[in-house]
This record gives C-alpha cells, sequence and structure tokens, in this order.
C-alpha cells in the first residue's frame, strides 16, 4: 500500500482522536485511578499513534490504543516502582546521602534503562549481573547466594552482558 501523505495521516489521527480519546482516559483514569495521569498517557498514546505509519490500516482503534496505552502504563507504573526504591535505598543512608533532585532524577532515568536492558532474562541471571555490579561479589560469593555453580554465574554473567550490548 502506498504511503499516507502526512495530512492524510494526521487526519486520521484526528478523526481517532475525537471519536476515542474521552473513553481511553477514562479507561486510563479507572486503571489508575489518577485522572491526571490518565490524561498524560492519553497524550502519549496518541503521540505514539502520529508516529506510526499504518494509521489508514488500524482495524480496531480501542484494541490498538488500549495496546499501546497498556504500555505506557506498565512502563510509568515500573518506573514509578523503580524510583520509590530507590528513594527507600536513599533514605536508609540519611540526609548525608541525599542528592539532588536532577541527580536523583539522572539516577531514576539510568535505572529504568537498566531494567530494560535486563528485561526478559530469567531470574538469576539478572541477580548475578546485579549482585556483580552493585555489590561488586565475586563469582564464588554470587554462587553461593543464588545455590549455582560458578560456571552458571559466568554463564549467567555473560548472558546478561551480551543483552545489555544488543540492546544498547
Amino acid at each position: 500500500m502506498p504511503a499516507v501523505s502526512d495530512s492524510v495521516q494526521r487526519h486520521l489521527v484526528g478523526a481517532m482522536y475525537v471519536e476515542h480519546q474521552s473513553w481511553l482516559q477514562g479507561w486510563l483514569r479507572r486503571k489508575l485511578g489518577n485522572a491526571f495521569d490518565a490524561a498524560d498517557l492519553t497524550h502519549d498514546t496518541f503521540v505514539r499513534v502520529l508516529s506510526r505509519d499504518d494509521a489508514p490500516n488500524i482495524r480496531e482503534p480501542r484494541a490498538f490504543l488500549g495496546t499501546i496505552a497498556h504500555g505506557l502504563m506498565v512502563n510509568l507504573l515500573r518506573r514509578r516502582s523503580l524510583e520509590a526504591a530507590y528513594l527507600e535505598a536513599l533514605a536508609c543512608h540519611g540526609e548525608a546521602a541525599s542528592p539532588s533532585p536532577e541527580e536523583r532524577a539522572l539516577v531514576v532515568d539510568a535505572l529504568v534503562q537498566i531494567d530494560a536492558l535486563l528485561d526478559g532474562l530469567p531470574a538469576k541471571v539478572r541477580r548475578a549481573f546485579l549482585l556483580l555490579q552493585l555489590e561488586g561479589l565475586t563469582h564464588a560469593e554470587i554462587a553461593a547466594q543464588l545455590g549455582v555453580s560458578v560456571s552458571s554465574v559466568r554463564q549467567y554473567i555473560a548472558r546478561a552482558m551480551q543483552n545489555c550490548l544488543l540492546l544498547r
């Protein structure tokens, strides 16, 4: 099928917005319990749709929008969970380890990127990699914690590093 012009694409997405925006925002509001987050994710969903070339081929707009919005919602909740864990870890270190809001945002961004790079790997592979990188444990110490051989730890870490390099 030939590519559609930008104006046709914008018109089609605009029509989809008029028809489905309130439904999508209500759906997200029920899922999130927060009208502001729902509005933000609704906006982000339509921005994603605008950036795609296949708007004319969308047969089931609500299913399509719901799928995109669900992925964005999962990312938001995952980010908040990582941020909460980071803030909890900071609280354990007291006032002396209190970075600026900008530094906190950078660390949370890095944590989200690391999480994305390790997503989909088996739990032991992720754990071995994190124990090595964040806690500086030796392969033998990691093996003891995970209840596996040192050889398995080497394989886990190699797999995690390979995954990080491929997804970078």
